[in-house]
């Protein structure tokens, strides 16, 4: 044997996910070559991590005690145009997560969606099937299982490779994600089943639902374990036991954590409690995942939202989420309490060292300057008679420009049917307010024009779409019609604005007035590159780019002020960074900190 062979056999003989490991289901059991085995699970999401801290994570959640690690795929981020596949670069090369996870020692459970939630945009299902405004989705509408096949199909030949049967680490697959709080369409389910094992893959499969009759009836399926979200009780296995019966249940989903929206306190959940439940779990010998072990950074426009008591509910960028690793790789006390709890359970395992910190550091205040509006210059517009979502236009993020001239009605309430999420208000050129989604304000008094015909502009931004319940349609932009004092208004353009990285690349210093939705440039520079978080408190709301790395949305009610840029991101020498600021005129210096805040 050569030299590289022998490195790499040493390499697989390490980590345990060798060939010819067999994965199966007993009737009460998860068995690994015939023997009884626990999950031990933590969930991160590749593409909420920069992929050099891949193994960073992985080796944190392996030094916590757990063999496992638990992942969504998000089809929207791995197909991020219709029929354009990326499974190769950056945060986008699952194969690579897999062989590092494989490498590492740990197992893998696939969560592939098509529909995964996660609080992420649209619960990973790609937007351009907006474009349809009939579409259905989640259940056997053509175009979307269409859709669904194509992916499916394509993450199968990546993963394929990566099965426990083939010598990899992946044990079992998901079929879709808490379908039971969602739809009761049985052939759904079946189809997925059967297109994941036309494709070859011969792993078990497994549901995730609540651990209640109704949910559990819609969502599990005959022959696939059943996780539970989450299943803490004797009560819950003897449910999951009566509605699917003859296969393992796990907890699939227990939460160390939970997540935060914009306008909330950070959400803290108390350690005892979550230590409580794993102690049920290891005594009882039941398998589990941790939501999340570590949950990383909404970066771009990937955060979704919720539709919960309060409307609409946009999540932060930050999907720091509480856990026992920090949004930078940091072991919280809720770690060190977990990892002490699982180590004891296992003496025949030996728990290895907590991986050394990922370096971060200040970065002092960078002096911006004010490049330019957002308005200077807008692009060629689309007519229609009234105003259309961004995705019956092609437009998946950013923002939409919608023009008109007031005739008839000049002034008075102004009601826009509906605007997702939030919006600028200008009467010639003069900003009149905002409408916010969120907190249910979309409607605005327009103040008597100074002229006889005035433009109207609605400058609306698209936030994160729904990816929870039964609202996660959720179209951008103006997505019915315009109506000033009961008359609705025709004749429109929109300027569409993507925000993508060849824009903010691409924006030019501008002599023009001040005006809203500037944009703003600085430069520093660095002798080591380290994590940061850039202070954006002294902005109202928008988005950053570090050397064309969008960091994320930013908004003044918090509770997140300081946005995570990792030092991959970063380079000696000079550094840019470009703001968005849809409220904010006057430049204003940021500063990077070495904590959250």
């Amino acid at each position: 044997m050569n030299p590289l062979a022998a490195a790499v056999a040493a390499v697989v003989a390490a980590s345990g996910a060798q060939a010819n490991h067999r994965f199966e289901l007993s009737a009460s059991d998860f068995l690994l070559d015939g023997k009884p085995f626990e999950i031990r699970s933590g969930e991160m999401h590749p593409a909420r991590i920069p992929e050099q801290y891949w193994r960073h994570r992985i080796r944190m959640a392996k030094a916590m005690g757990l063999n496992t690690v638990a992942i969504y795929v998000f089809w929207n981020f791995q197909e991020p145009e219709e029929g354009k596949f990326d499974f190769t670069t950056g945060r986008h090369n699952l194969a690579q997560f897999l062989r590092d996870c494989k490498e590492e020692g740990m197992w893998v459970l696939l969560r592939p969606g098509p529909y995964c939630c996660g609080e992420w945009d649209f619960g990973g299902i790609p937007p351009y099937l907006l474009k349809y405004p009939d579409i259905k989705v989640r259940c056997m509408d053509p175009r979307y299982i269409s859709a669904a096949s194509r992916y499916l199909g394509k993450l199968a030949s990546v993963v394929k490779p990566y099965l426990v049967s083939k010598g990899g680490p992946i044990l079992m697959v998901q079929l879709e994600n808490e379908y039971g709080s969602y739809g009761n369409d049985r052939r759904y389910i079946s189809y997925l089943h059967k297109l994941w094992q036309e494709s070859g893959i011969d792993v078990p499969f497994y549901t995730a639902d609540g651990p209640t009759t109704f949910m559990l009836e819609a969502g599990s399926y005959p022959g696939c374990a059943v996780g539970l979200d989450s299943g803490l009780s004797p009560n819950d296995y003897a449910v999951a036991a009566k509605m699917n019966p003859g296969v393992p249940a796990f907890s699939s989903e227990t939460y160390p954590g939970w997540l935060t929206h914009w306008g909330e306190q950070w959400a803290r959940t108390d350690t005892d409690s979550i230590v409580g439940q794993v102690r049920w779990l290891l005594d009882n010998h039941k398998s589990f995942n941790l939501y999340m072990v570590h949950g990383g950074t909404n970066f771009g426009f990937t955060a979704g939202a919720n539709n919960g008591g309060h409307g609409y509910e946009p999540d932060l960028t930050s999907y720091d989420y509480d856990a026992p690793v920090t949004e930078q790789g940091r072991a919280t006390p809720k770690y060190s309490a977990l990892r002490e709890l699982i180590g004891k359970s296992r003496p025949d395992v030996q728990v290895p060292p907590i991986p050394d910190p990922i370096p971060a550091a200040d970065v002092p205040p960078v002096a911006m300057t004010r490049l330019g509006s957002l308005l200077d210059k807008l692009p060629k517009p689309v007519s229609m008679a009234q105003p259309k979502p961004f995705e019956e236009l092609g437009q998946t993020d950013g923002c939409i420009l919608y023009r008109t001239r007031l005739i008839g009605h000049k002034s008075g309430r102004l009601s826009v049917k509906d605007v997702h999420d939030w919006a600028l208000v200008f009467e010639d050129g003069k900003l009149v307010g905002t409408l916010d989604r969120r907190g249910g304000v979309t409607s605005i008094d327009l103040p008597e024009p100074a002229t006889a015909t005035p433009t109207l502009d609605i400058l609306v931004e698209g936030m994160g779409r729904i990816n929870f319940s039964e609202a996660i349609i959720d179209r951008k932009g103006i997505t019915d019609r315009v109506v000033l004092d009961g008359m609705t208004l025709m004749g429109w353009e929109a300027f569409q604005f993507p925000l993508d990285v060849a824009w903010i690349e691409g924006i030019k210093p501008s002599s023009e007035p001040v005006k809203p939705a500037s944009i703003f440039q600085g430069s520093f520079d660095l002798t080591t590159p380290a994590d940061t978080y850039l202070d954006l408190s002294g902005y109202q709301k928008g988005y950053v780019w570090v050397n064309g790395h969008n960091l994320g949305r930013y908004w003044k009610i918090g509770p997140q002020q300081r946005l995570y840029c990792p030092a991959p991101w970063l380079k000696k020498g000079r550094n840019e960074i470009r703001v968005l600021d849809f409220l904010t005129t006057e430049p204003v210096s940021i500063a990077g900190h070495s904590e959250p805040g």
